[in-house]
Formats: structure tokens, sequence, C-alpha cells
């Protein structure tokens, strides 16, 4: 059963007797943890929280409510909500118990553009059943992020932990930030794989198999004899079907994955202008720089400072 966010009424009252104001971590702190809580189990936070919260199902129904947003989160569910706004959770009525994973951190910056397509308004973001085949990995990156939580710096870090440790803090800058790496996968896996792009009705499967390998890896030395050869075709079929079927020559739509791809590293990364064309399949920094001013209305350093990314 899919998540299910519902507004609110503006009277919703967020607290009542027996509500636990649980303080929420401070901000720069990474918290995190495994619950299998009974029915009854209840947190409000009147006033929010400075840290984001994020939770992922593994057994049972939640529910989190935050604003006048309300979500019921069940198996392969997570729910991610930002800091500042009132907030609260429990296990859902008629719920038997609610098996989850929690974790309080301040979210990277590159993690706004992956959460926003799940925006259920009031800081509320709703990603509904990631495919089972992620599942097993993300339970392994939250069992990784509990052990490097507890890792001090020196010697080997922790084997990945049970479960039933329940709750660690990453105090030290190495132990927070691998635990934040551990998150982010769980980020990026959960929000790649919940909403797949729907196939174009009447695409011929080799030629949605070919886009496909030019959006997973637009950097690589594709050619129309490589791709054709992938989805065995002859190259003068496939640049046919494929012209015919999309509007564009192969050539064409890998430019302007390779430009999507350096622009996306251009908002999310440091890296200088000439590895971001490189890495983006770009042999000629002049060339790289003239494609990128034609298709966004400026050069690649301008467009990074527009887009509030990290200086290069």
């Amino acid at each position: 059963m899919p998540v299910r966010a519902d507004r609110l009424p503006d009277t919703a009252e967020h607290g009542s007797t027996g509500d636990r104001g649980d303080p929420a971590p401070p901000p720069g702190l990474v918290v995190l943890g495994h619950f299998d809580q009974p029915p009854g189990y209840r947190v409000s936070r009147p006033h929010g929280s400075a840290s984001w919260l994020f939770t992922w199902t593994t057994g049972g129904r939640g529910q989190l409510w935050q604003g006048g947003v309300r979500a019921s989160a069940g198996t392969g569910d997570l729910v991610v909500l930002a800091p500042g706004v009132p907030h609260g959770y429990e296990v859902e009525a008629g719920a038997g118990h609610w098996r989850f994973w929690w974790a309080h951190c301040q979210a990277r910056p590159s993690w706004a553009a992956w959460l926003r397509p799940y925006d259920a308004g009031d800081g509320v973001h709703v990603v509904t059943s990631a495919p089972a085949a992620v599942h097993d990995r993300v339970g392994t990156a939250f069992r990784r992020m509990l052990a490097d939580a507890r890792w001090t710096g020196t010697g080997a870090p922790p084997d990945a932990a049970s479960p039933d440790a329940r709750v660690a803090v990453a105090h030290g800058s190495a132990a927070r930030e691998l635990a934040l790496c551990a998150l982010e996968e769980i980020v990026l896996l959960t929000t790649a794989g919940a909403r797949p792009t729907a196939p174009r009705p009447g695409l011929d499967a080799r030629i949605r198999r070919a886009q496909e390998l030019i959006d997973a890896d637009p950097g690589a030395r594709h050619t129309v004899r490589s791709l054709a050869e992938d989805v065995a075709l002859s190259p003068s079929r496939f640049a046919h079907l494929f012209h015919r079927q999309l509007g564009q020559s192969p050539m064409r739509a890998l430019r302007e994955a390779r430009l999507r791809h350096a622009a996306r590293l251009l908002e999310n990364t440091d890296l200088p202008v000439e590895r971001v064309a490189a890495a983006s399949g770009f042999a000629s920094p002049f060339h790289f720089n003239r494609a990128f001013r034609e298709r966004y209305g400026a050069p690649p350093g301008a467009y990074r400072t527009t887009q509030g990314g990290p200086p290069g």
C-alpha cells in the first residue's frame, strides 16, 4: 500500500495529553536509529526540529504529520520532513507495530533536487514504494550508516551494525561524513527508482534501451555504431528508427543528454569547468563552452553562479 499524503484541516492539533515532546538533535549532528514500536508510541514536536528527519519503514505502519500534511507510511516508503515546521509521528491506528529506520541530520544541498518531485507541502516529502529490488540495498546502507556513525576516526570503521544497536550519534567529522554518504545513497536509491519515467506509448523496445544507455552514462564514448550493436540493429536501421520514433538523431539526443549532465555537475559540484566538460563527454572545452551557451543561454561559469552552485 503506498504512502498517503493528505492535507490536514487548519485546526488540526498536533499534540494531546500523553504526547512525548522529544527534543530533536541540534543542527550539525547526525543521529540515527532503528525502532520497532508498539501501538501507543507517539512523538510530538510542537516547535519542529532544527534538522531534517528521514524515515524508512521496514514493517507495520506509521503516521507522520507536519504543518497541514499527514502521511501514512508502510514497508518500502521513505518520508522526509524538512526542519522548522511543527511535526509528529506515531504508530498508525490499527497497526500492530511500526518498524522503521530514522535519521536526523542536515541534508546536503544536492538532495533537494532529488526530493523535489515528492514534495507534498509544508516540508513533507513522500517517496512512495521504492522498487522491492532496492530494499535490501537500502537496508544495508542504513546498517552501514549506523556502524559508520560510531567510528572514532582511528583504526578500521566498525562492521555493518545490527539493527539491535538501535541508536548512534556521529560525533566526529569523519563519522558524520561517512554516515551522510550512506544516507545520500539511500535518498538516491529511493528517489531514482520510485517513479520511473513512463515509457512513451508505441516506442520500440530497442530504441527505449538505447535511450536508457545514453541517459545512464552520457559521458561514455557512445557512437551510432556502438549503440546499434548494443540493441542488435545495423547502424543505418538504428539511426533511421531512432529518428523516426524520437524526432532527432542519436547523436543529437546524446548531445542533449551530455549538456543536461554537465548542468547537474555545475549545479552540485565544484569541479572545474574543464573537468565538467570531460566528465560529460566533450573532448574540447571550447566546443563544450559554445554548446552549453547555445543550450542554456550562458557560459558554464556564469550558469554555475546564477544557479547557486559551488564556485568553480
